[in-house]
């Protein structure tokens, strides 16, 4: 390298002002998706041990919420149900509600705030009293095909509410395709989907999990999730989902898996979301708690990175709190 290059390298970098003309990456609070945890009461506002910071909200307060994210310029949420042991059965049958509380508070965000774009998680381990994401049988298995038909029926429970994306995260063969042409055949050609299609079984969903209230009772979700040691398996995935109808791909998790981002980026045009987990969100949170690092500008790095690595969208915890840095 020669000197003319390093003192050119250097003089960018000399004064704050020339730094940010020549940033080649930037944040943006458009970027993000907000995540929620919706619980059943009123003036519920719940703090979640594992996700310090974050709360299950009722509906009623989760409005007020949503509000301040659009007062940050957070312009999409994604909701979660934080369902009750109750409500839950081995097929996982208040999913199939029309009246289930994520259909209700969906239907009072869009009425309340039209401008928002609310996204709908479709998977049934929310709705399941073993935690796995489809119906199982006798043996333990799950049932793909099976699961793919419920998958359908909540997606179309969710556009008649008035949902704009449906994000099916549940890792089934072939449920992009069936959920499209359920939607298509109902006149929810406007409703679109956000496939989770490089979802890795990772170890960062414990905090996620336990905000959901979700607890796998037997097994683990390796025989329907990716590999972590797998490349080539995402990208083969992602290419599925992007031709069974696919309108935004999701890798999940994101600062561990950086390297699938960038060569999906490389790969297909369709825009690129990136899930910051739960467990990536909280051991930043944990550590400033112990003042090992600056969690703020830690979260924000962290963010940058996920975007420089391609994505275009960014599902975070830190959401609201980078959004007011920005």
């Amino acid at each position: 390298m020669s000197l003319e290059i390093v003192r050119r390298l250097r003089r960018n970098r000399i004064h704050p002002a020339i730094r940010e003309l020549v940033q080649e990456t930037r944040l943006h609070p458009s970027d993000f998706v907000m995540p929620f945890f919706v619980k059943e009461g009123r003036d519920l506002r719940e703090a979640i041990d594992a996700l310090p910071g974050q709360y299950r909200f009722s509906p009623d307060v989760l409005l007020k919420e949503a509000h301040a994210c659009l007062e940050r310029g957070i312009k999409a949420l994604a909701l979660f149900p934080a369902n009750e042991k109750g409500v839950k059965d081995a097929r996982g049958s208040e999913a199939l509600n029309r009246n289930n509380l994520i259909n209700r508070t969906v239907k009072e965000l869009k009425s309340r705030f039209p401008e928002l774009a609310v996204i709908v998680d479709i998977a049934l381990d929310p709705y399941t009293d073993h935690g796995h994401d489809g119906l199982v049988n006798d043996k333990g298995d799950v049932l793909n095909d099976e699961t793919v038909e419920v998958l359908q029926e909540m997606a179309l429970y969710a556009a008649e509410a008035g949902v704009d994306i449906v994000a099916p995260s549940d890792m089934m063969d072939g449920r992009v395709l069936a959920i499209r042409e359920a939607l298509d055949q109902g006149s929810f050609q406007h409703v679109g989907i956000l496939a989770y299609a490089a979802k890795y079984a990772s170890n960062l969903y414990g905090p996620f999990r336990s905000a959901a209230q979700v607890k796998l009772q037997f097994g683990d979700k390796k025989a329907y999730q990716l590999n972590p040691a797998n490349v080539r398996e995402a990208l083969l995935e992602c290419r599925l989902d992007e031709e069974e109808g696919a309108d935004i791909l999701m890798v999940k998790p994101a600062l561990s898996y950086l390297d699938i981002i960038a060569k999906l980026r490389a790969s297909s045009d369709l825009p690129i979301a990136a899930y910051h987990v739960s467990g990536e969100y909280s051991m930043v949170m944990a550590a400033h708690e112990k003042g090992w690092l600056n969690g703020p500008k830690t979260m924000e790095e962290h963010l940058l990175s996920i975007k420089r690595a391609g994505a275009d969208i960014i599902f975070t915890y830190a959401a609201k709190d980078v959004a007011e840095t920005l």
